[in-house]
Order: C-alpha cells, then sequence, then structure tokens
C-alpha cells in the first residue's frame, strides 16, 4: 500500500470567497476526526492525484502548525462540467480505528465457458471493505478459469484475512452468460411471406390511375372549345 502525504493549510476565507483559492490552483475542504472540525485547503492537483488512485486510500495529513495525523479522504465533490475539485473531506483515523474503503476487483484467467460462446459479464469493479489502516489489500484477484456458462462469483465467496466484506453477499461480481441466440426464419414462415401480394402491384395501380388521369385531360380541353 502507498503512503501518501498531503499538507493542508488553515483556510480563512469561507463561503464565496473560498472561490478565490481556485485561481491560487487551491482548493477548499475540512478535516474532521471526533470532535474536531477544521476548514483546510490543500493544492488541488494533489488531492486529484489522491482522489484518482486505486491504491491510495490512508493519507498522512501534515497541518500547518507541523502536527500530522492520518486520514481517509473521505469524499470529493467534482464540478461536472470542468471536472475541477470543488471541495474535499478528510476524516481523521484513531488510534485502534478500523476505516471502510473500496478496493478495485481484477479478473484473472479466461474463463472456459466463453469457448463455449459464453460471454464474461463483469458486474461489480470495486467492493466496499472494512479494516484496520494497515491492512488494506491494494486490491482483490479474481480467478475465472473454472466458470463455465451461466456460473458466477458473488461477494459472498470472497475470503481476505483481517478484512470485513461490507457489500451486499448475494451480488454477483462476474458471470459468464450464454451467448445471444439468433432466430431463424422457419421454410413455413418464408412460404406464407412468398403467398402475400408482391409490392410492385400497388405500384401499378398508382401508374394506372396516372394514365387513367392523362386521358381524361384532352376531353376537358375539347370542351373548352
Amino acid at each position: 500500500m502507498e503512503e501518501a502525504v498531503l499538507s493542508v493549510e488553515n483556510r480563512t476565507m469561507m463561503g464565496k470567497k473560498a472561490k478565490r483559492l481556485f485561481a491560487e490552483k487551491k482548493v477548499p475542504g475540512v478535516y474532521y476526526s471526533g470532535d474536531v472540525n477544521v476548514s483546510v485547503q490543500a493544492d488541488e492537483a494533489k488531492v486529484k492525484s489522491f482522489a484518482r488512485s486505486s491504491t491510495i486510500h490512508v493519507i498522512k495529513v501534515k497541518f500547518q502548525d507541523g502536527t500530522e495525523s492520518r486520514a481517509v479522504l473521505n469524499e470529493v465533490q467534482v464540478d461536472p462540467v470542468r471536472g475541477n475539485i470543488l471541495h474535499f473531506d478528510l476524516h481523521g483515523i484513531r488510534e485502534g480505528q478500523k476505516i471502510t474503503v473500496q478496493i478495485p476487483v481484477k479478473l484473472v484467467g479466461a474463463a472456459k465457458g466463453v469457448k463455449d460462446g459464453g460471454i464474461v459479464q463483469h458486474s461489480i469493479h470495486r467492493i466496499r471493505i472494512q479494516c484496520d489502516p494497515d491492512k488494506v489489500p491494494e486490491g482483490i484477484e479474481v480467478n475465472i478459469m473454472d466458470l463455465g456458462i451461466t456460473d458466477s462469483i458473488h461477494v459472498k465467496d470472497i475470503k481476505l484475512e483481517g478484512v470485513k466484506v461490507l457489500d451486499n453477499p448475494e451480488s454477483a461480481i462476474v458471470t459468464v452468460v450464454p451467448p445471444p441466440t439468433i432466430k431463424e426464419e422457419t421454410p413455413e414462415a418464408g412460404a406464407a411471406a412468398a403467398e402475400q401480394p408482391a409490392e410492385p402491384e400497388v405500384i401499378g395501380k398508382a401508374k394506372k390511375a396516372e394514365e387513367e388521369g392523362e386521358e381524361a385531360a384532352p376531353e376537358k380541353g375539347k370542351e373548352k372549345k
């Protein structure tokens, strides 16, 4: 597990004034632990790199006064249009406290059901777990080699020492689904389609009506004389 360090400063600009931080490439946030709640600010690029990482879970926070604390990047608010970070939350970890994080799920091997036309359907890509801060695994590898068509691996099948899995145990992580069926036309259906009137007959009727209209036109001309 990677060790990450984030230096934070005490934030004095609140509310609308906090928008000035974005011009300085900084982002507002809050650090909380028990009764402690401190408004902070940090480098936006640094916070963004931690938020996008799938292996960094515990962060060493260095405060402006020189003190340090371990924390989890609990929540990050992102602008849906521009993609820049608007705010972040750091949840301080107390001694002996377990943390809740999400870790990635990686599929390993080729499912035997694929040889029979099956398709691997990977439904859960991250699993929520609870454990000690020093025992957070970087991810989970799920071996799918023995999966045939309609076989699945569920959350309850995941076993990690010292880790409690919090997601629904009955949820399927991966399933080998049957191949899509293509409906073939039967001989009876083809014969029935052949018995139906051909489309050109309709065009012929329209053409006949046009010819009748052309024959009537000269007669009207004679009446005018």
